[in-house]
């Protein structure tokens, strides 16, 4: 890693503090990890991928978008549900296929989930399933019985956590 690249990794982890609680920064890019930061053509930071894949996108909003492996990262750094939306085993298949996640499936989910954040899917297990922007609040997850709970940006396939 250049020491732009090093440069950015104090800035990115305040980010990630911000955007999804005080210490996921650290654990999204750690100290003992030398990350590749990809950029946009005007040098800003795109993507930061690690030795186990994408770990977050950087967006133009200045939000990060998470990859399966940044999913892992929140869901270890974070005391569940913080971070996660939770659904049975009706929903399990199609949810690691890629699916989206209606609200009559969702079990639990992180009381601070609003609309627009990017959140972690999991199984009642913990085993992840995907990662993606959740559509409505946690309580409306809750309460409704139909409508997407979350769009689905990635599913994790047959990949074992």
């Amino acid at each position: 890693m250049s020491s732009g690249e090093t440069d950015d990794l104090p800035r990115l982890r305040t980010i990630a503090d911000y955007q999804f609680g005080s210490g996921v920064g650290e654990t999204l890019f750690p100290e003992s990890e030398d990350p590749e930061v990809k950029r946009s053509s005007s040098g800003r930071p795109q993507q930061v991928v690690g030795d186990a894949g994408r770990v977050v996108t950087y967006g133009t909003d200045g939000r990060f978008t998470l990859g399966l492996e940044g999913g892992r990262r929140v869901a270890a750094a974070l005391d569940a549900p913080a971070g996660r939306v939770v659904v049975g085993d009706e929903s399990e298949p199609f949810v690691r296929d890629g699916k989206n996640v209606f609200a009559k499936f969702v079990t639990a989910a992180g009381p601070e989930v609003r609309p627009g954040d990017e959140v972690v899917v999991v199984h009642e297990d913990g085993s992840l399933l995907a990662v993606g922007r959740a559509e409505l609040s946690a309580d409306a997850m809750g309460d409704f019985d139909s409508g997407m709970a979350v769009m689905v940006r990635e599913g994790a396939g047959d990949d074992a956590d």
